[in-house]
């Protein structure tokens, strides 16, 4: 690599099957002024393989192309320009391993629930995977994500039609608005630099601690928060008595890409709110076979395939689906609902989406309803709630007279948001959840309950 050399992420799926077309013709043109093009594959194949070299053979090795670009991006001279790049979700990310294996690499498992030294380093490795691993990488420093002049023009020629709400209609967001993560939350602002723990007391005064090491600058911004499985439950099970009275479509919109450790949780709440009696019921079963609600209803179902008795669970699920309010779907043609991968709605584009469509989301016979969007964390759930509101008033935004807002600044170290990295926690018994300094005083602490 040279001073004069760009480099082009390779990526999955759709940025993919463009690169085939759009690389060469970058190419020719970067050829003629002398420039060279590299690629690096930062796809979610390639980041698997460059985890687990031990047992490749020397033509499988990658190298960890991540890391490299994680390196030059902190570096004043490097331009990277970044394609869009799968997310993983457990799922995706065990279908991936599934077909590396297919194709010969001898990779480990996925090991859903680690218990000895081994098998907690592949999770470890997994888990720096899975979700949106490329971007907090990439995004570190400062970051343009304007649309191109050329990109606008076009989307004000072309406009997209935005469809107004009908009258009468009952598409809203539910959120929890207290006991959640938005409600919870404090601050602290350290210093000095410092070293923190963050610790867990337990109701009989046992410590464990819960991550160690948690090195501070001066002026940096501590905030604590936690949202409260048992309200979350409850107010679940409100929002499903409102879509069945209302006859509204029920969907759940989360972040479970980003948001990698909360939302895959805070989804399979939504799970086993929706199906209460089979979980009843078949719970410990389905737990004790791996099958856990936070990696959704697909992977339930396609493992209860191999499971005794499983095509009587089954065949519970699908009642349940009749029985409850209407789902909102993803694929009504192939069966995919709103709960069957965690990543497959994303509320920063599915609820544009559904205002631009009229606030309505396609159910299980492929038509168009009204919807219930169920946004648990009230940090930003107001803010699609007041878009549907001002377009009810005034009417549709057109695409081809509205401003835009880019996102353009420096990103926080690592681009860490809440609920996306190693310092959070499904809590295992009540006590107190507590951040201390490097002299044991507390600097906040929150009284938590199991979940």
């Amino acid at each position: 690599m040279t001073d004069s050399t760009i480099i082009y992420t390779y990526t999955d799926e759709a940025p993919a099957l463009a690169t085939a077309s759009f690389l060469p013709i970058i190419k020719a043109v970067t050829g003629k002024a002398g420039v060279d093009v590299e690629t690096r594959d930062i796809s979610l194949a390639g980041r698997i393989l460059a985890a687990f070299p031990q047992k490749l053979t020397d033509a499988q090795h990658v190298g960890d192309a991540l890391a490299e670009l994680g390196g030059l991006a902190t570096l004043p001279e490097a331009n990277i320009i970044k394609l869009p790049n799968i997310s993983a979700s457990i799922p995706q990310l065990k279908a991936a391993i599934a077909e590396l294996q297919a194709q010969g690499y001898d990779i480990p498992d996925y090991p859903d629930d680690p218990k000895t030294v081994e098998d907690k380093d592949v999770r470890a490795r997994y888990d720096r995977i899975k979700g949106s691993a490329v971007n907090p990488v990439l995004r570190e420093g400062n970051s343009d994500r304007r649309a191109p002049g050329a990109v606008k023009n076009y989307a004000r020629k072309y406009p997209h039609t935005n469809k107004p709400f009908p009258a009468g209609s009952k598409t809203r967001v539910a959120t929890m608005g207290h006991d959640d993560f938005k409600s919870n939350e404090k601050s602290w602002v350290a210093a000095h630099d410092d070293t923190l723990t963050i610790r867990h007391i337990g109701e009989d005064g046992g410590a464990t601690i819960l991550k160690g090491d948690l090195k501070v600058l001066p002026r940096e911004v501590i905030d604590a928060t936690f949202l409260s499985a048992a309200a979350l439950d409850a107010f679940l099970a409100d929002t499903l008595k409102q879509a069945q009275a209302d006859d509204v479509l029920y969907s759940v919109h989360l972040k479970a890409t980003m948001m990698k450790v909360s939302d895959p949780i805070i989804f399979g709440h939504v799970v086993k709110a929706f199906l209460r009696d089979v979980f009843a019921t078949h719970g410990e079963k389905l737990t004790a076979a791996g099958l856990t609600p936070d990696n959704g209803l697909g992977s339930i179902l396609t493992g209860l395939a191999s499971l005794d008795g499983g095509a009587d669970i089954a065949a519970e699920i699908t009642a349940a689906l009749q029985a409850g309010p209407r789902l909102s779907y993803v694929n009504s043609d192939k069966g995919i609902t709103n709960l069957h991968v965690p990543s497959d709605v994303i509320v920063d584009a599915s609820m544009p989406a559904l205002i631009r469509n009229g606030g309505k989301m396609w159910g299980a016979d492929g038509g168009e309803a009204d919807t219930l969007a169920v946004i648990p964390d009230s940090s930003y759930a107001g803010v699609y709630q007041a878009v549907i509101e001002d377009v009810v008033v005034n009417g549709p935004l057109d695409p081809a007279t509205i401003g835009t807002v880019p996102n353009v600044g420096l990103m926080a170290q690592k681009a860490e948001e809440y609920g996306s990295h190693d310092k959070t926690f499904e809590i295992a018994a009540p006590g107190v959840v507590q951040i201390v300094d490097s002299e044991g005083t507390v600097l906040i602490e929150h009284t938590v309950a199991a979940g």
